[in-house]
């Protein structure tokens, strides 16, 4: 007789979307606009039938978060500040809990994506990561969501590249999964940021990769 195991299926690496930030203040118009921003939603749009598993993250600040500039007298959006001890970058307010600038981009695709992840709740520290905040204080529950699911290989897209997704991809990589950067899929608020955080997200193990060629070619996703 057969034991259980000779029927056990080889399902191969478990692949999640894992798409960052995709919120009105971040597009033009918004409060922290990164460059072109919006541009990147038909993308991440056709790329989600590709997946396994489809994630978002969602900054979500309450008002009067200690990474606005206008919590501190005086400061100017932009200005470094430390901030308990890590250093800050101030904000113009953005992604207010409960504001239409919170919301996740009208046009994107939400009908695949099974979980958002909310980040920046704490009101005295910021969270670019969807899987950290910037002290690795507290984590937001997504790598034990990611492993619970059995996902082995994540790909990031969305905004902004050269902070959140950046943020995101060097904590997928310390968690042990293989990490995989849609570059076209992503806009920066930076160019030159960008493309120090590519090279450094690189060097560290990371893949870059364009959407074209995830969509294109049903093999792309099996390497």
């Amino acid at each position: 007789m057969l034991g259980l195991i000779d029927f056990a299926p080889d399902f191969g690496p478990m692949k999640a979307l894992l798409l960052i930030d995709i919120q009105n203040d971040f597009v033009p118009g918004g409060r922290l606009a990164v460059p072109g921003g919006d541009a990147i939603i038909p993308l991440v749009n056709s790329l989600q039938t590709k997946f396994d598993l489809v994630v978002a993250s969602q900054d979500w600040h309450p008002a009067g978060h200690l990474s606005f500039a206008s919590s501190h007298p005086g400061r100017a959006p932009f200005e470094q500040i430390d901030l308990h001890g890590l250093p800050q970058t101030l904000w113009p307010d953005h992604c207010v809990q409960e504001t239409p600038g919170a919301a996740l981009h009208p046009a994107l695709d939400t009908r695949r994506v099974e979980a958002i992840f909310r980040k920046g709740m704490a009101p005295d520290i910021d969270s670019y990561s969807a899987f950290f905040d910037n002290g690795h204080r507290k984590a937001t529950g997504l790598t034990a969501y990611l492993r619970g699911r059995g996902v082995t290989d994540v790909y990031l897209a969305g905004l902004a590249g050269d902070f959140c997704v950046y943020f995101s991809a060097l904590d997928a990589l310390a968690a042990g999964f293989t990490t995989h950067v849609v570059t076209d899929a992503t806009r920066a608020i930076s160019d030159d940021g960008f493309r120090a955080a590519l090279a450094d997200m690189e060097t560290k193990g990371a893949h870059l990769v364009l959407s074209s060629d995830l969509v294109a070619d049903p093999g792309a996703l099996l390497n």
